[in-house]
């Protein structure tokens, strides 16, 4: 909470809660130290409790909404969930019908809200509900829905590295079931390939397909054999 009392006042709280965003924005695979995974802790807790204030007072105002704005993005890079579920349910769903947020605030967060769905949450119906519901208009996302829809692993990964911070931290929530899906399509596709192109489809490395997904295939020279010819 001295995070939030040392502000003084609400937009010295917003100005330090951006740079925090911005860093996070910056260094998303910096690793936290034990002072900074304690102090990131702290300020996540302190958030909640403002969140918390906000919501007990029924404000709505525009402190109130660029304090939930910062939070969802914020708990977004840290992939701090349990922050941005209910955030960005009260922004959208209460706050917004009193007070608008911006013609490009409300297309953000209403993308942010369909990528969750379809990548962390598999509501892959749910994510376009929404999206037709609220008119979203953003070509990045409809491809990543027609990507997760048609299990298109190449064009899931070319549009992740078109994409934002933030968007990129959401899709990371599908990343191990479309490897996995991948690798199933290589099983059937294949009796061998070589270890780039399979590093390159997955867009991971052979310690990681081995290590974290259990990949069993063998690798010689380069080439990992995938399973053997049938003789006939």
């Amino acid at each position: 909470m001295a995070f939030c009392s040392d502000a003084g006042h609400g937009d010295e709280l917003l100005r330090r809660l951006a740079n925090i965003s911005l860093m996070a924005a910056r260094e998303p695979s910096l690793e936290l130290t034990d002072r900074n995974e304690k102090d990131m802790g702290i300020l996540i807790t302190a958030m909640r409790k403002l969140r918390e204030g906000i919501v007990a007072s029924r404000r709505v105002d525009d402190f109130s909404i660029q304090a939930f704005i910062f939070s969802i993005r914020l708990s977004i890079l840290i992939k701090h969930m349990e922050s941005f579920n209910p955030a960005i349910r009260h922004l959208l769903f209460s706050m917004h019908p009193i007070q608008p947020l911006a013609s490009t605030e409300k297309q953000e967060f209403i993308g942010y809200l369909v990528l969750d769905l379809a990548c962390r949450q598999d509501e892959l119906a749910q994510a376009y509900l929404i999206r037709r519901r609220y008119q979203l208009q953003d070509a990045k996302i409809d491809t990543v829905l027609r990507a997760l829809t048609h299990d298109n692993y190449v064009l899931f990964w070319k549009v992740k590295r078109t994409v934002d911070g933030h968007r990129a931290k959401l899709m990371e929530f599908a990343e191990e079931s479309l490897r996995r899906q991948t690798l199933k399509c290589l099983g059937r596709s294949y009796l061998k390939i070589d270890l780039m192109s399979l590093e390159r489809f997955t867009q991971s490395t052979w310690l990681s397909l081995t290590q974290d997904l259990g990949v069993g295939w063998q690798l010689e020279d380069g080439t990992v054999m995938i399973r053997k010819e049938k003789r006939r």
